[in-house]
């Protein structure tokens, strides 16, 4: 089985990660938070030969979401987010974007289901929804075989911390919540890449995660 190789830019004001994921020796990748680079961003992996065959949201702030429509359209990727964010995609003050003078909404080709699987670019791909950062903000467990797996947990879990819950619709308890029942029952040897900072494991943050006791 061919493995999953992970890349990403680190991009605008607040340093966002962006990743794309594909099969070692695939010429299709899924783009996960464009940020505020997604024309830049299509351009560099069309430069890579890869194709890019989906784009993902983690969830609807600014930072994530300012680059979707010109990766939409220099891609013709579809894009998908959780149906709970909706509320947050569509409604600039909630997402942040009008506070930058940069009123923004995205409307997803599909609203993703909790636990709703794709097979895409020869990988499975699973949405968790993780509420807490954002009434909405959801996680992405990518599978091939059963040796690798791969979480893009957006601004839920990072390296020995978890995103802030003081913006709208944000809940600690509830991040909590879905970090120790959602993420936390993943394998231990998940490989989890967030949407800032470095990357960690499962197995790693359950040990050392202060803000989160499993």
């Amino acid at each position: 089985m061919s493995r999953i190789i992970v890349g990403g830019y680190c991009v605008g004001m607040v340093q966002t990660n962006c990743y794309y994921v594909h099969l070692e020796g695939s010429g299709k990748t899924l783009v996960f938070d464009p940020g505020d680079a997604g024309r830049q961003i299509a351009e560099a992996l069309e430069q890579q030969g890869l194709e890019i065959a989906a784009v993902f949201l983690t969830h609807a702030h600014y930072d994530h979401i300012f680059g979707v429509e010109e990766i939409r359209k220099k891609s013709g990727a579809p894009v998908y987010a959780s149906a709970a964010e909706a509320r947050l995609c569509g409604d600039p003050q909630l997402n942040m974007s009008a506070d930058f003078g940069r009123p923004c909404t995205v409307k997803a080709d599909e609203w993703l289901r909790d636990s709703q699987t794709m097979d895409l670019a020869g990988m499975k791909v699973r949405m968790i929804d993780t509420p807490g950062h954002t009434e909405g903000s959801c996680c992405y467990y990518i599978t091939a075989g059963d040796d690798q797996h791969i979480l893009i947990s957006g601004d839920t879990l990072f390296e020995q911390s978890v995103g802030r819950t003081d913006l709208p619709t944000g809940s600690m308890s509830a991040l909590v919540r879905s970090v120790k029942d959602k993420l936390y029952v993943l394998p231990d040897d998940t490989e989890v890449y967030p949407g800032h900072g470095g990357a960690t494991s499962i197995g790693f943050e359950k040990l050392n995660n202060y803000y989160v006791h499993s």
